[in-house]
């Protein structure tokens, strides 16, 4: 089987999403940085287009399986844009994010009772507002959701011909 460039786009952006919920676990459970309702929902973003990117990576099927996963993983990261900019511009302002659209939605999910190491909310989003390198997470994330809406859409506009690697 060969990998197109756009397989091998797709695999990269999966794997971005990966690193990133390894990098916030990792910041939750070594250095004790809670989440809130919001990161807890970019998180599960995060995942979904992971997992999005890489099905439609994986270099089988027409190249329709492929432009339909980076249309969806396009989306989704347009929706990991609006929750990353909302929680650093408004919810991060109150004094708690409780019955927000993100809380609700992964309440209802149940996500959060079943996999409480993943998708347990842990702090109000004040509380949780964090910075690395002097920006805060909730820009971190925004800035990933934006290259990740970029590496997909740019797979879209590969001509069929530059998809092919040099060594095909």
């Amino acid at each position: 089987m060969t990998l197109t460039r756009s397989d091998r786009l797709l695999r990269l952006v999966s794997l971005l999403c990966l690193a990133a919920v390894g990098f916030a676990l990792i910041s939750q459970h070594a250095f004790g940085m809670k989440p809130c309702a919001w990161c807890v929902l970019q998180r599960l973003i995060l995942l979904a287009i992971a997992a999005v990117c890489g099905l439609a990576g994986m270099g089988w099927g027409p190249a329709i399986v492929r432009r339909g996963g980076a249309v969806a993983a396009a989306i989704l990261a347009g929706c990991g844009i609006a929750a990353a900019w909302y929680q650093y511009s408004v919810a991060a302002q109150l004094f708690s994010c409780a019955q927000t659209f993100a809380d609700r939605f992964i309440t209802a999910s149940g996500l959060d009772a079943a996999l409480p190491w993943l998708f347990g909310i842990y702090a109000s989003c004040n509380d949780a507002r964090v910075s690395l390198l002097g920006v805060e997470y909730a820009l971190w994330g925004l800035a990933l959701f934006v290259v990740c809406a970029a590496l997909t859409l740019a797979t879209l506009w590969m001509s069929p011909d530059a998809d092919q690697s040099p060594a095909d």
